[in-house]
């Protein structure tokens, strides 16, 4: 015979419920602005959901060339390309680096701003596409 359940296993399942509700809202957010972000820069927003792949036209989108995408597997080197993949990211859609600074440090809502905002797609080297 189970024990009858009380009131802080009720809390933790009702907290744990919240969580994963909120994480799966997010994560739907995460996808929709980077599936956003792939169609303003002329890659198939599906290409988002992919993984590696979506490495690869991330820095294509950012940098022009998605093959450097490997580097992301060279421990160290992966903090360091992130980092730049940001400043580039920001720079191809014509922001400068306190938007980098937004990405580095608070992504989500800042992919959210290059998504739904009114950023526009420039090129990685800053040429009209």
């Amino acid at each position: 015979m189970d024990a009858p359940m009380n009131t802080t296993d009720a809390a933790v399942g009702a907290a744990s419920g919240i969580f994963w509700l909120i994480y799966i809202a997010v994560l739907v957010l995460a996808i929709v602005a980077l599936w956003k972000i792939f169609v303003k820069a002329g890659k198939p927003g599906w290409a988002s959901i992919i993984p590696f792949y979506n490495y690869y036209c991330m820095f294509d989108i950012a940098m022009g060339n998605g093959w450097l995408f490997l580097l992301m597997f060279i421990p160290i080197v992966n903090i360091i390309m992130s980092i730049f993949v940001m400043y580039k990211l920001a720079q191809a859609f014509g922001k400068g680096i306190g938007f980098t600074l937004g990405l580095i440090f608070l992504s989500l809502i800042f992919i959210c701003i290059l998504a739904f905002g009114d950023a526009e797609y420039i090129g990685p080297n800053n040429q009209a596409v």
